[in-house]
C-alpha cells in the first residue's frame, strides 16, 4: 500500500478523476454553462408632445395646464406651439416652470409686446414681441433650449407651413404671431412669414413629426359666438376663428388627449383676463389629469 505522502496523492488524482467524470456527459462532450435568464428591460414611458394652439390672449390657459401638469408629475419631452402657444412654448422650454410663467403673466405689460408703427403692412412691428421672448428665454436660440421646441409660422408666399427648429427664438415667435394686418410679416431670410394659425392652429402634426408618441394638445380657439365684432381687431380674429374650425377638426384626430378650457367671455383680445385663463387652465387640466395619466400608463411598455 502507498504510504505517507504517496497515500495522499493518490486520493487526489482519484478525487479529480470523479469530478472529471461528474463534468462530463456521455459520449465525452462538457456540460454546457447555465444560461443566464434574460432581463427584461424596464417599462419605458411614452415620449410626450406638448402642442400648444393660438388665441391671442387666450393664451394665459397654457400657463395653468401646465402648472397641473407639473403637480402630478408628468413632463412633457417636446414642446411645440403656435401664435399665442409659441410664447409659452418658448418661454416653458427655456427652463421657466408653470409657476415661474404666472408670475412672469401676472406683471406682464400690454406695451411690452407691442411696438406701433403707421399702417403699412400692419399696425404693430413685432420687435418688442422678440425683445421681450428674448429677455426672458437668457437669449437662447430654440436649438439650444433646455425642451426640444417648435415653432409653426407660415410661409407668406405660397402658404406652406414652417416649423422653426433653429435660429433665434424671438423672431421665430414673432413669425409665428404675425396676424395679417395686424402685424408686420417677418422677413427671415429671402421668405416672408405671417401667423402659424393660419395653417396650424393646434399643431398636433408638428408635435409628431418631432418624435411625440403621446401628445397633449390644448385648444383655445373661441369658436364663433355671435358677439359683436364692431372693433377691426376683434372682427379679425372673430375671422381668423373661422377659419381654423375645419382645419382644427383634422388635425386634432391625431392627439391622444385634447384640452379645451372654457373660457367663456374671455376675448382673444382681452389681456385683462389673464388670472381668468389661467385659472380655466387649471380647471380642464384638473379634470382631465386622471385621464392623461391613464393613456400614458397604456402606452408605457
Amino acid at each position: 500500500m502507498p504510504r505517507g505522502g504517496g497515500w495522499w496523492g493518490l486520493c487526489t488524482l482519484m478525487v479529480l478523476a470523479l469530478l472529471g467524470g461528474c463534468a462530463a456527459v456521455p459520449g465525452g462532450g462538457a456540460v454546457a454553462p447555465a444560461t443566464p435568464a434574460a432581463v427584461k428591460p424596464a417599462p419605458r414611458p411614452p415620449r410626450i408632445g406638448l402642442a400648444l394652439g393660438g388665441g391671442a390672449a387666450r393664451g394665459f390657459a397654457h400657463i395653468g395646464i401646465i402648472e397641473v401638469l407639473e403637480e402630478n408629475g408628468i413632463q412633457p419631452d417636446l414642446v411645440v406651439g403656435t401664435s399665442a402657444g409659441s410664447l409659452v412654448a418658448a418661454l416653458y422650454a427655456s427652463g421657466l416652470d408653470g409657476k415661474a410663467m404666472g408670475r412672469l403673466a401676472e406683471t406682464m405689460d400690454e406695451s411690452a409686446i407691442t411696438d406701433w408703427s403707421f399702417p403699412l403692412r400692419g399696425v404693430i412691428r413685432g420687435e418688442a414681441l422678440a425683445r421681450y421672448v428674448r429677455q426672458n428665454t437668457g437669449n437662447r436660440p430654440i436649438e439650444q433650449m433646455k425642451l426640444p421646441l417648435g415653432i409653426v409660422a407660415t410661409d407668406l408666399a405660397n402658404g406652406d407651413p414652417i416649423l422653426f427648429r433653429r435660429g433665434d427664438t424671438g423672431t421665430a415667435v414673432r413669425a409665428s404671431s404675425s396676424v395679417p394686418a395686424v402685424f408686420q410679416p417677418v422677413k427671415i431670410g429671402e421668405r416672408e412669414y405671417v401667423d402659424g394659425g393660419l395653417v396650424s392652429p393646434v399643431p398636433v402634426r408638428f408635435a409628431r413629426q418631432m418624435g411625440a408618441e403621446l401628445i397633449i394638445a390644448v385648444d383655445i380657439s373661441s369658436p364663433p359666438d355671435g358677439a359683436a365684432t364692431g372693433d377691426a381687431m376683434r372682427m379679425l380674429l372673430q375671422t381668423f376663428s373661422i377659419m381654423g374650425r375645419s382645419i382644427n377638426t383634422l388635425e386634432l384626430r391625431d392627439a391622444d388627449i385634447v384640452l379645451r378650457p372654457r373660457l367663456v367671455g374671455v376675448s382673444s383680445a382681452d389681456f385683462t383676463a389673464r388670472k381668468r385663463a389661467i385659472a380655466a387652465g387649471r380647471e380642464i387640466a384638473q379634470a382631465m389629469v386622471a385621464d392623461i395619466k391613464a393613456r400614458i400608463a397604456a402606452k408605457t411598455r
